[in-house]
């Protein structure tokens, strides 16, 4: 079976309070795409992120001095800084033009994911938006995958996804920060490889392979295309999967 991944580019910018829902199925309408069973929606965090009121003005913070003494070593604005570190469980590296945490949600990635990117500002000093992660992608996701399945009768995955950078590698790459349905890994475990042998490690990280995907299709720049639309994926959907599925526990992460 071929995999498909269709961009659903008719989705207006999503201001706070917007039913994203609503307007995810709008848009596909008028991209004449009919849900199926086992269809995915890929989903970036800033429209959900835009939806559910995440934005910040940091003209209104008061940096802290943790966050003072921080932003002189990596040259950020502190209020920003102090906006990182609400977001974040531990600071792990510190450099000139670098700040990399623990996120409240367990992973590891650059200023807590507090992006400046396809925001929209003024030129007002008392006016610099911020746009913070969701709260719970996983249940943003299981929202969007129950509505479908209440309203429509449709079975489908969702994954909500960001950008993060990677260790050893330059640039950044999609990966699942959310998912209702879409395995966040597939354990290969105990199957056998082409010669019968069995594989004894193999776990795939299904869900951050489909985001890196689907990353491609939605751009980073000025494309304007915040969803997409995935058939046929090969693995089976699932109930339990989210995303602490892939997140290395501390004690056997080694390469902090």
């Amino acid at each position: 079976m071929s995999l498909l991944l269709q961009p659903i580019k008719e989705i207006p910018l999503i201001r706070q309070g917007d039913d994203l829902c609503q307007i995810l199925m709008e848009a596909l309408n008028l991209e004449n795409i009919d849900l199926q069973d086992n269809d995915i929606l890929v989903i970036t965090q800033k429209i959900i992120s835009k939806a559910e009121g995440q934005l910040v003005n940091i003209a209104a913070i008061e940096p802290s001095t943790r966050a003072k003494q921080i932003a002189a070593t990596c040259q950020k604005d502190p209020r920003l800084v102090e906006v990182i570190l609400s977001e974040s469980r531990e600071v792990v590296r510190v450099a000139k033009d670098t700040l990399i945490v623990e996120h409240k949600l367990g992973f590891i990635c650059a200023n807590a994911g507090v992006d400046h990117s396809n925001i929209e500002n003024t030129r007002n000093e008392s006016e610099i938006w911020y746009l913070k992660l969701p709260v719970d992608p996983d249940l943003s996701a299981q929202k969007i995958r129950a509505f479908y399945l209440e309203k429509y009768g449709v079975n489908i995955g969702v994954m909500v996804i960001d950008s993060h950078g990677r260790a050893w590698r330059q640039g950044i790459v999609g990966i699942m920060i959310g998912t209702a349905g879409v395995p966040a890994l597939v354990d290969m475990r105990g199957q056998t490889d082409l010669f019968g042998e069995p594989l004894r490690i193999t776990q795939i990280g299904a869900a951050d392979e489909l985001a890196a995907a689907a990353s491609l299709v939605m751009g980073q720049a000025d494309e304007h295309i915040p969803a997409v639309h995935v058939r046929g994926f090969p693995y089976a959907l699932s109930d339990k999967t989210q995303l602490g599925d892939v997140l290395r526990d501390k004690e056997k992460d080694f390469f902090r």
